[in-house]
């Protein structure tokens, strides 16, 4: 009898497709296809991507579900995308998020 691994994608017996590169503040990272912009950064070892407006104090996924809004990011210079929902596509371009995500943060 063969052993299933004892991972997510080994337990589904899941076969994605080949991963892709989006960039992250300037740093070339991969992603799955249909894989959310929080779990490509998290799998990258990032945990923060964006400063709060007041103290500057770092942000990433707090709820994981869109309700929070703290891991919001910038994406392809749309500020203020839930990093939580949003699928990374490739070559997409993400910045950390400054604040507000506006010029008058500045």
């Amino acid at each position: 009898m063969s052993r299933v691994p004892r991972t997510p994608l080994g337990l589904v017996r899941a076969e994605p497709e080949p991963p892709y590169t989006f960039t992250f503040d300037g740093r070339t990272l991969t992603a799955l296809p249909g894989q959310s912009l929080a779990a490509a950064l998290w799998s990258a070892g990032i945990l923060s991507w964006r400063t709060t407006r007041g103290t500057g104090a770092p942000r990433g996924v707090f709820c994981g579900i869109g309700v929070c809004h703290d891991c919001l990011a910038t994406v392809n210079g749309r500020p203020n995308q839930r990093a939580c929902l949003v699928a990374v596509h490739p070559g997409d371009t993400v910045t950390t998020q400054e604040g507000t995500g506006h010029d008058t943060d500045r």
